[in-house]
This record gives C-alpha cells, structure tokens and sequence, in this order.
C-alpha cells in the first residue's frame, strides 16, 4: 500500500528557514515523481515543487527560495523553504505519481496516484 506521511510544518518567521519531509512508503522513490502543494487559506491548492529520477520542477512563486531533494535510501523528500513569505502560509502536501514533473505544475493533486494528509506552515512574525 501506497503511504506518504509529511511533517516538519510550524510557524516560520518571514526570512527564516524550515525543512519538509515526505517519508514515504510501499514504492520506490526511482519509479516515482514526488511532488509537494500548498493550499493557502481561502486559496485553490497548487503544485510549488516536484522531483523525480531525471527532473525537477519549481513553481515560479518558490523559483530561487525553496530546494526540493530527496534521500532514497531513508525513502524521504525534502522541501527546503528559505527567506518564507507570508504569501507561502498554508498546508503542504506530498504527492506521487507515475507521471513526469511536469503533471505537478498542471495536474490537480486529487488526480495523481497517491498524496498525504498535509503538515500546516504558518508564516508570520
């Protein structure tokens, strides 16, 4: 079975620094596009990241601020946030699917193969 479990969310001032994490389980990373979205309050969800065997993908929003990685053999994904906004408020969510990074920046998050409950990051001061 399918699982992928994200944490690593708090409240993060403007301009700090705070690290997802997507572990995820029952597949391998390598088969996999791993994306991360957000859904801002009173906001439709949207893909910022994505990561797979041969590409990455950055929503212009986070283009230059976040990093996405991942570490196979701890089968995890990691979302580096820096310098935050509090326009970057809201709950993210890990995402796989078979499918190239590409889907991420186009695809609803409902439509991929699998997601996760979602961790909530609060940008404020």
């Amino acid at each position: 079975q399918m699982q992928l479990v994200e944490s690593g969310g708090g409240v993060v001032q403007p301009g700090g620094s705070l690290t997802l994490s997507c572990v995820v389980s029952g597949f391998t990373l390598d088969n996999f596009s791993i994306g991360w979205y957000r859904q801002a309050p009173g906001k439709e969800r949207e893909g910022v990241s994505c990561i797979s065997l041969t590409s990455n993908f950055y929503a212009d929003s986070v283009k230059g601020r976040f990093t996405i990685s991942r570490d196979v053999a701890k089968n995890t994904v990691y979302l580096q946030m820096n310098s935050p906004k509090p326009d970057d408020t809201g709950v993210y969510y890990c995402a796989a699917d078979l499918g190239a990074c590409t889907r991420i920046a186009t695809t609803p998050m409902d439509e991929l193969d699998t997601w996760g409950h979602g961790t909530q990051v609060p940008v404020s001061a």
